[in-house]
């Protein structure tokens, strides 16, 4: 029997795992955390739950066909709900527009906001569906093993195709012309952890996920999808070891010959999957003499993406204000990104963006709203130094939500803040990136790091810093599209 050792428990890892098991592999998980699911961590402050990662939901399909492998149908383990109008957008104006897959819906407001937006608005969703549909038949499923991979006529043929050397903003600017409408369009950026007007036109395919498909929560917190399939990973035979730290990885003859636990234990295996921040990981795994592909050097190249402050706020009200996502725009939008990535600090005028997850299942906080409330924040200097006193910029945050109409202090009942630092530390975030690397360059945006080492012939990545990219059905196409690929190796 095959054995594969799978490092990290995100859903990579998980997709991965499951994908090996229905294939007969031996399959072992190793985790650092105690939970499953890396930054779809849950979170709970007395009465108050949150999810700290993904708080937005979209290609449920994708989670379905890995529950289909372990054979569970998904519906059984988890009640997927629709939101259908999913994000409450707060211009600094005052202005409110909120994005619905209802198109009918969004026509209606956008003829008050942006006529021009409102006549252009099937194109637009035209576009951004030819966007997706092209991705998703030539990016999402591709394999990545070598340099030539890139040459393909067949990709070349679908890259030209993607509008890859036009911006995000100078995209969304064909179909609409209200700043506020700009604005809300281009945070889908932020995703990939990147800045619109500088990330390739390509990913307003975002866009048609949540403006098409719709946005999902499911019932109990996003978490449980890690939770449910860890367990059906469990029951398939796949051992998971959690609260286990890989150190080391030993090489010899360009193969991965067995990795070392926090520990002390050895574990040997014919097949290694690193579902870890590639930035992070492999450089302090694998010995630099066994990876001359991916120096420190070649490491050090790489732009992180952004970071992220969080504030876990536990409220004694109820909102009428809020929706279950909702975003304060600050009132220059692409100062704010110049100061993220170019100058490297925090904004003075940041885009807060809030979940209350509680607005859809009251069950997640019974005594009040439950925000998670997010700023963009740069990723950390490479000495890992905070730039910003995390006290005095959560009161930043609070006076800028009060001057928009939310009073947060008044009716807080507990909070916890959470920091790049404790991203860095807690998910092993290089620099306490969110997404790994960003998709402000041209080259990193499509060629990310490959699936699998050049260096080292049976240690393979899974996970946002390698292909097809961040977000949580992303990460999990890579662990699948990486298991096929070792399953065809041992057929």
């Amino acid at each position: 029997m095959v054995k594969a050792a799978v490092i990290g428990a995100g859903l990579g890892g998980l997709s991965a795992a499951i994908m090996l098991r229905s294939a007969g592999f031996e399959v072992t998980v190793i985790e650092k955390n105690f939970h499953a699911g890396g930054k779809l961590m849950p979170v709970s402050l007395g009465d108050y739950h949150f999810d700290f990662g993904p708080n937005t939901i979209t290609m449920p399909h994708v989670f379905s066909s890995v529950f289909e492998k372990a054979g569970v149908v998904m519906e059984d383990v988890l009640e997927f709900i629709k939101l259908p109008h999913h994000t409450k957008n707060f211009s600094p104006d005052g202005t409110e527009l909120v994005f619905s897959h209802d198109s009918d819906y969004m026509k209606k407001q956008l003829k008050e906001q942006d006529p021009f937006g409102a006549e252009n608005y099937d194109k637009f969703l035209k576009e951004i569906e030819r966007l997706y549909r092209l991705s998703e038949a030539h990016f999402f499923p591709k394999m990545f093993k070598g340099p030539l991979d890139y040459l393909s006529p067949r990709l070349g043929a679908a890259f030209s195709q993607v509008r890859p050397l036009e911006t995000m903003d100078h995209f969304f600017r064909r179909y609409f012309k209200s700043p506020n409408v700009l604005q809300a369009l281009n945070r889908y950026a932020t995703y990939i952890g990147s800045s619109p007007y500088v990330s390739p036109a390509t990913f307003a395919m975002i866009a048609y996920l949540e403006l098409v498909q719709g946005v999902y929560y499911v019932k109990g917190g996003n978490v449980k999808i890690a939770e449910a399939l860890q367990r059906a990973a469990s029951d398939m035979g796949v051992s998971f070891l959690m609260g286990s730290e890989v150190v080391s990885i030993q090489v010899k003859e360009k193969r991965a010959e067995s990795l070392t636990l926090d520990s002390g234990e050895v574990i040997k295996a014919d097949e290694f999957i690193m579902n870890a921040d590639l930035l992070k990981a492999f450089p302090e795994l694998v010995q630099e003499d066994d990876r001359p592909h991916f120096s420190d050097q070649k490491r050090d190249r790489y732009e992180p993406s952004i970071s992220a402050f969080v504030i876990l706020a536990g409220m004694n009200n109820i909102s009428k204000k809020l929706h279950h996502h909702n975003v304060f725009f600050s009132s220059n939008y692409q100062r704010e990104f110049h100061d993220l990535f170019k100058n490297g600090v925090y904004s003075t005028q940041p885009t807060i963006y809030i979940s209350s997850s509680s607005y859809t299942d009251r069950q997640q906080s019974v005594n009040g709203d439950n925000l998670f409330i997010l700023v963009n924040a740069p990723p950390l200097k490479k000495d890992g130094r905070l730039q910003v006193n995390p006290e005095e910029y959560k009161e930043l945050i609070y006076d800028r939500l009060e001057a928009a109409g939310l009073p947060i202090r008044e009716h807080l009942s507990v909070e916890k803040v959470i920091t790049p630092q404790e991203i860095a530390a807690k998910f092993g975030a290089y620099r306490g990136a969110l997404y790994g690397i960003s998709a402000n360059r041209k080259l990193d945006a499509f060629l990310r790091p490959g699936n699998f080492s050049r260096d080292i012939k049976n240690l393979s990545f899974a996970g946002g810093s390698t292909h097809p990219g961040g977000g949580s059905p992303m990460v999990t196409i890579s662990g699948m599209n990486v298991a096929k690929a070792l399953i065809k190796r041992h057929q």
